[in-house]
């Protein structure tokens, strides 16, 4: 059984508001007994589980991850300021067909199926959260494809728990319980589609579409669309793996962003078997692939006419996505308001075609995949491209500092790059990363991309 989703919660909203009202009387009673339940449940320590869901993460650097495990109660689990020692669980993953433990990091209650990112986490709820340590070499969610991880994980609890008044809460069991779902938070939130192009070509591809927008379809209000080209690594036919492979997608979608910045976000993905027809030999380039796209973004913006800004379209991409922008805004440069390539390459004799749209690309200096200077199967990587913009008359505004800087710092640079930006009336802009600064692996540019706010933020700035 999934996760609610928000239409679905919109229609059970709007059925419980056309049902009967409970008496007063019946109400107080039904308190009465559940009061009476929740006492006898407390002296007993019986509460038995209803459900047992993985919660899982997309994370800058590490993909997706199983990051914790909510247990579900019949009853509400009150500590009454008690904690729950980590080693009252064990939790067992079976993954690739290997089972091993998985580390608990700390236990509270909650009333929702969702980790609670506070230092003093929790509230009583009816649900446990069991969070479980990102290092585990067993947490990822994901290889190449989706893991198969419908009742992967066991939970046993092991040792009672009390309050600190010494009464039974929860009592530990021989049994232990198999997850029924896995909730990833915002990506549960993309609708998955298909589009088939006229000839004949067809792209998967994931939409999250504003709450606005779904509360009330016949809105007035026009959104923004954010359209994300995923890398190489991620050409599949899951739907899935480009929005979990990355945080491209999901930055725009989450809750924080589309608050700020309500918004369409389109997510296709390059299938299997891999085409390699471009001119270059990468898949946003691939003529098939090229064409399906511009025709899946014309006829996206065609149908919901009503709904999307069009003088707010952005590309954002990584790596092959980053080849696949500089491609597409040389074919379409009255098409797009603004575009965020990261360790991308593309041809120098294009970049004529394209000074005047707003772009945001970074790279780091030492990447091995996609080279800063050289680029990629012939043609030139970021920073000889920003070089050919300028020769064709952009005016390009220059920095490089660490990538693995803290946020706080990272975002006092890009403020101090975007001021110099402004100052010099420059809307091409061209962050470098020093070597050896990049964690995990040089190419791995864009984690903290997409985690800068002052970069989104200036995106959604733009306009036609």
């Amino acid at each position: 059984m999934r996760r609610i989703t928000r239409r679905t919660a919109l229609a059970v909203t709007a059925g419980a508001v056309a049902a009967p009202a409970v008496s007063t009387a019946t109400a107080e009673a039904a308190d009465t007994t559940t009061a009476a339940s929740q006492e006898r449940q407390v002296t007993s320590g019986r509460n038995p589980v209803l459900r047992t869901d993985l919660l899982t993460r997309v994370t800058p650097r590490n993909n997706w991850l199983v990051t914790a495990v909510a247990l579900q109660y019949s009853y509400r689990v009150d500590l009454r300021g008690g904690v729950i020692p980590p080693s009252t669980f064990q939790v067992k993953a079976t993954v690739g067909g290997q089972t091993a433990a998985r580390t608990v990091t700390r236990v509270y209650s909650s009333t929702t199926a969702e980790v609670d990112d506070r230092s003093r986490p929790g509230r009583p709820g009816d649900r446990l959260i069991i969070e479980l340590d990102p290092n585990d070499s067993n947490a990822r969610a994901a290889g190449t494809d989706p893991l198969p991880l419908d009742r992967a994980y066991s939970v046993r609890q092991v040792a009672d728990v009390h309050t600190p008044e010494g009464e039974p809460v929860l009592k530990a069991g021989p049994f232990a319980s198999r997850n029924d779902d896995v909730i990833t938070p915002v990506v549960d939130d993309f609708t998955a589609g298909s589009f088939t192009d006229s000839a004949g070509f067809e792209l998967d591809f994931r939409l999250h579409q504003p709450e606005g927008f779904v509360r009330n379809p016949q809105t007035r209000k026009r959104y923004p669309l954010v359209v994300t080209l995923h890398g190489g690594g991620e050409v599949a036919d899951n739907n899935m793996t480009q929005l979990t492979s990355n945080r491209i997608a999901v930055t725009f979608a989450k809750p924080e962003r589309q608050r700020r910045d309500p918004a369409f976000v389109l997510s296709p993905q390059i299938p299997l078997p891999r085409p390699m027809d471009g001119p270059d030999g990468t898949d946003w380039t691939d003529a098939k692939v090229q064409a399906a796209l511009i025709e899946l973004i014309d006829t996206f913006v065609s149908e919901y006419s009503r709904y999307v800004d069009t003088a707010r379209l952005y590309l954002v991409g990584l790596s092959s996505g980053g080849r696949g922008i500089y491609s597409l805004l040389a074919k379409r440069p009255d098409g797009f308001a603004a575009a965020l390539p990261t360790a991308g390459w593309g041809d120098p004799a294009t970049m004529d075609r394209i000074t005047d749209i707003p772009i945001w690309a970074d790279h780091s200096v030492d990447d091995p995949v996609v080279p800063y200077r050289e680029g990629r199967f012939g043609k030139p990587g970021t920073w000889t491209l920003m070089n050919a913009l300028e020769t064709a008359g952009a005016r390009v505004t220059r920095g490089e500092w660490a990538n693995d800087l803290p946020k706080a710092e990272f975002e006092a640079r890009s403020r101090a790059l975007l001021r110099q930006a402004r100052a010099t009336r420059s809307h091409v802009l061209f962050t470098s990363y020093t070597p050896g600064t990049t964690p995990v692996n040089p190419h791995l540019a864009w984690a903290q991309t997409y985690e800068n706010d002052v970069v989104i933020d200036w995106l959604f700035e733009q306009s036609r």
